[in-house]
């Protein structure tokens, strides 16, 4: 049994990783950390890292990306391994990460859902097959709170497309107008906000005269919670390292 620390418990997301953590048998959550104090939680929750007393196997962070740095800090300090679930991180938070991951285990992925890196996987075959006739677009939507757009889903099965094409593509956010004509050389990247959608992601090659379509929904926010406990339980086999839900995919 693993005890857990999560950062950003009584966010929309902390709280159905909470419930995800109480019905999995492997592991425990001792304690949480979140700027909104509330008395309805079963376990401590601390606004100051400073004050945690219990005893810590893994962090799992599901906060705002302003508090990533301060959650890195804490578990360098501390020597945990920590799952970063949170997205829309800046090149000066990615480069701490890598700082971060030469001390400790430090497992990060923009989506923790188990089914869109399968399809990360799927596009890394696809992709190169289709480069030369097909264009790409991408469409993400999303619940109307989700507060950045593009979505890093979207961004990362971009970058997933990009990096196996002998030839990388220009990202284009959204469409007007009648500028198509370089439509072979970039990847369309379109945002859609409203209702309650927990997430969707499609792919589009489209070509002459045919279209592909490879397509992620998200039915519930529990698969992010599930993805994030299988990545803790998979940093305790790990040394210090930076991971990904690739290496976690391909564990046997």
């Amino acid at each position: 049994m693993k005890n857990v620390l999560l950062i950003g418990c009584n966010g929309q997301m902390g709280k159905v990783v909470q419930e995800a953590i109480v019905a999995h048998p492997d592991v425990q959550l001792v304690a949480g950390f979140d700027r909104l104090a509330t008395t309805d939680n079963l376990f401590p929750v601390y606004q100051d890292f400073n004050e945690i007393t219990e005893s810590i196997d893994v962090v799992i962070d599901f906060s705002h990306h302003s508090m990533t740095n301060n959650t890195l800090e804490y578990c360098v300090a501390k020597k945990l391994p920590v799952v970063i679930a949170t997205t829309g991180l800046s090149p000066e938070i990615m480069t701490a990460m890598t700082a971060a991951s030469k001390e400790i285990p430090v497992f990060y992925s923009a989506n923790m859902s188990l089914g869109v890196n399968a399809l990360i996987q799927a596009l890394h075959k696809i992709a190169p097959i289709l480069e030369d006739d097909f264009q790409i677009e991408i469409i993400e939507k999303h619940h109307r709170f989700k507060k950045d757009a593009p979505s890093g889903t979207a961004l990362l099965l971009a970058d997933s497309i990009n990096e196996v094409l002998a030839q990388p593509k220009e990202y284009i956010y959204g469409r007007s107008g009648n500028e198509n004509e370089n439509a072979m050389s970039e990847i369309g990247i379109h945002a859609v906000r409203g209702g309650s959608i927990p997430g969707e992601h499609t792919v589009l090659f489209a070509g002459e005269d045919e279209i592909i379509e490879l397509k992620h929904t998200a039915l519930s926010r529990t698969i992010f919670a599930n993805g994030a406990i299988k990545a803790a339980l998979f940093l305790e086999k790990q040394a210090a390292g930076l991971f990904s839900m690739n290496e976690l995919l391909n564990e046997n």
